[in-house]
């Protein structure tokens, strides 16, 4: 039987860590720590060894070995002679590009198809209906695989962009090329580069730090420009302009910087059987993106319907008493306040969309999951080093990728006064 759990009233003893309540519980928590330890020990220890006994001693000495094979779609320099470990990183990029993009359209299209399916117009909520259930109940391979055999086998070869007659042309005022091989889009390039800076494994551009820290710093400025407005409408109830501030701040340095780096694009021409010049963005970088896009829209667009929903339609009457037309009440009272209750489950969908891109695979897309996860461990033999290192890197991203969510939800949550 336990005994009292009030303050002690003798000295301790070893059984009391038993039969008193007061030290139970810990020590049932310190065994289980230590039967959990212990059977971790075992099961590292019996890996070790059956590796050894393989001939594959645990380690990651193949990561600098040459790779032997090519990657198309390739943000940085690589070859066929770079490094496992290089490859790993091209594939990397490749993942978070296509996480990005696909976030940023998916993210669009919800809303868009979210504030529709609430419209009073019974065509547009029922076509906004049909969407959402129709691409979220079907597999996003299948949309993946099928936009990819549309890209195949429906776009203009380049050839078709040849002669005096031809039967496909450029869009976008002649800067955008739409064939069977891929997207080929205009490269920004610069004459007077910052150069780069070379880290071991990777290779920063300067040019693009620039840029970056331009904008940032732009943003700030920013930021400190529209909270001193704030602060002087609290103080005597009316706003200084401050749109012209806005723009001259969000723009002009970053316009300066480009003109003084000789900053100019480079278009796509035809020349021979194919296009060169610009970027190309194969078929399979746009099945991947339009297939995540479309699918996971369909489930954004839900959550953003259940967070105005949410919203209590007095803030739609209050706001309509202002005299505030249907869309600006929707763009400045109502999505504002449902961001609360949209953030949290948009965290999960990005988090999706991150780890599907995996499925790049199907599709010939050289993600982290085709190189480091794919060719490299069929190549090296290295099963367990890779696919636990390709674990820890979806970790880090999906961890990373929470982080900022979570730190955004936290800036936008109700404050109790």
């Amino acid at each position: 039987m336990a005994t009292d759990s009030g303050a002690p009233t003798g000295s301790f003893r070893l059984s009391m860590l038993l039969y008193d309540s007061r030290y139970r519980s810990l020590t049932i928590q310190v065994f289980a720590f230590f039967v959990l330890m212990f059977g971790a020990a075992w099961l590292v220890y019996n890996t070790k060894t059956n590796l050894e006994a393989l001939g594959k001693p645990f380690g990651f000495d193949f990561l600098f070995n040459t790779s032997g094979y090519d990657i198309a779609q390739r943000p940085i320099e690589y070859s066929s002679q770079s490094t496992h470990l290089r490859a790993a990183m091209v594939g990397l990029l490749n993942t978070l590009i296509l996480a990005v993009m696909a976030c940023v359209t998916a993210t669009v299209l919800g809303v868009f198809a979210g504030v529709l399916r609430l419209s009073n117009n019974w065509i547009i909520a029922r076509l906004m209906t049909i969407y959402i259930e129709t691409f979220r109940n079907v597999p996003v391979l299948i949309w993946i695989i099928v936009t990819s055999a549309v890209m195949s086998e429906s776009m203009p070869p380049p050839s078709a962009f040849r002669g005096a007659d031809p039967s496909a042309s450029m869009i976008l005022w002649d800067s955008v090329a739409v064939t069977n091989r891929g997207v080929y889009i205009p490269a920004p390039l610069v004459e007077h580069s910052l150069g780069s800076l070379n880290i071991p494994g990777v290779q920063l551009s300067l040019d693009a730090i620039a840029f970056l820290v331009v904008v940032a710093l732009s943003i700030w400025v920013n930021r400190r420009v529209l909270a001193h407005a704030t602060k002087v409408q609290n103080a005597t109830g009316v706003r200084p302009a401050t749109w012209w501030k806005s723009l001259l701040i969000l723009f002009l340095p970053a316009i300066v910087l480009l003109y003084a780096m000789g900053f100019h694009l480079e278009y796509p021409a035809l020349r021979g059987f194919n296009f060169s010049g610009g970027i190309q963005m194969r078929n399979s970088l746009i099945a991947m993106w339009i297939g995540l896009s479309i699918y996971t829209a369909a489930f954004i667009a839900e959550i953003v319907r259940a967070g105005i929903m949410a919203i209590s339609k007095g803030q739609t009457e209050a706001a309509f008493a202002l005299g505030l037309q249907p869309g600006k009440t929707m763009r400045l009272v109502i999505l504002p306040q449902a961001l609360r209750v949209i953030v949290p489950p948009l965290i999960s969908q990005y988090l999706n969309i991150t780890k599907n891109t995996s499925l790049g695979l199907a599709v010939g897309y050289m993600d982290l999951r085709s190189t480091l996860g794919g060719i490299t461990i069929n190549q090296t033999g290295r099963e367990l080093e890779g696919m636990l290192l390709m674990m820890l890197i979806y970790l880090i991203v999906s961890l990373v990728i929470s982080t900022v969510m979570n730190f955004y939800n936290d800036r936008v949550k109700l404050r109790e006064r």
